[in-house]
């Protein structure tokens, strides 16, 4: 695992580190304050890589005001009057907000920096990235469905029309574990690993459970965990400056990431399975009738 620091903030591990729902939403709402109505002067590409589409150039946003910004899953989308900006942090981009942006253009090289972007008022934003796989997605398009993730997302945990009955249907046939099911963007926006792990120990259930097998009462648990996880992390990360929101996310989680530790209800040990690139964490004794689950250090649930 590689560690990287914020400026402002603590340690944070890769894993788990992924901008979610809850910390995206929380960007939205920052972001809302500080740029609408404002005028962008300069969009400036570090990194190439990190630019999916080519026409409109970047430099279309040039001079126009940002009047709205959404989110989409975990995709963040600055409307600049009919345009838009979306960008997808994937799992160890963020976005650092400059209240004075350095003079001058910036330099390409090796650091994490990928791209700035200048208001009118000296203000700004630059797009980071650290590690060596770079996976920061930004796309202009006249029209969201042009991008492609966003195209098939499934629908918003914490959206009003989100009930128990639509959460129940989307299970109903899905023959995948809990957690695989949980993380597809395509079922659920928005969640990822760090929160499915939460949710699945809020509603006492294994992560290896098939999500079709659900009792009427397990859909109502996981369904009520759901949405109070999201909305608790939403709530913690409300008014807390951009630089901070990871260190937030962190402090906040009860066993993702805290391998090793007590669980917080139960007081056992926080159990660990291990995959190609990633990690989940559990409590025995809250969510799997006390057996511990087979380590097989394998991706196929997480794919």
């Amino acid at each position: 695992m590689a560690l990287w620091l914020l400026p402002g903030t603590g340690p944070w591990w890769h894993s788990g580190s992924m901008p979610e729902l809850p910390e995206v939403e929380a960007l939205k709402d920052f972001l809302t304050d500080h740029l609408a109505g404002r005028e962008i002067v300069r969009v400036l590409p570090v990194a190439v890589s990190v630019l999916k589409t080519y026409d409109p150039p970047l430099t279309a946003l040039e001079g126009r005001a940002v009047t709205a910004v959404g989110r989409y899953g975990k995709f963040l989308d600055l409307d600049a009057d009919g345009l838009h900006f979306v960008v997808h942090l994937a799992r160890a981009g963020w976005l650092q907000w400059k209240d004075r942006l350095p003079d001058g253009p910036p330099r390409p090289g090796k650091g994490p920096l990928a791209l700035r972007v200048a208001l009118e008022t000296g203000e700004g934003f630059d797009l980071t990235e650290a590690g060596t796989q770079k996976r920061l997605a930004v796309y202009v398009v006249h029209d969201l469905s042009e991008v492609p993730g966003i195209a098939r997302l499934g629908p918003d945990p914490l959206a009003a029309d989100f009930d128990e009955q639509r959460f129940a249907k989307l299970l109903e046939d899905e023959r995948r574990q809990l957690k695989g099911a949980l993380r597809d963007q395509s079922l659920i926006a928005g969640v990822g690993n760090a929160y499915s792990d939460e949710i699945l120990h809020a509603a006492q259930m294994s992560p290896f459970k098939l999500a079709s097998s659900l009792t009427g009462e397990e859909t109502h648990r996981l369904y009520e965990a759901l949405r109070a996880t999201l909305a608790e992390a939403v709530e913690r990360a409300r008014g807390v400056a951009a630089g901070r929101l990871k260190a937030e996310k962190k402090s906040g989680l009860r066993v993702h990431g805290r391998t090793g530790e007590p669980c917080p209800v139960c007081g056992d040990t926080i159990r660990e399975v291990s995959f190609s690139d990633s990690s989940l964490q559990y409590c025995a004794t809250c969510q799997t009738g006390g057996k511990p689950l087979a380590d097989r250090r394998m991706s196929r649930l997480l794919k």
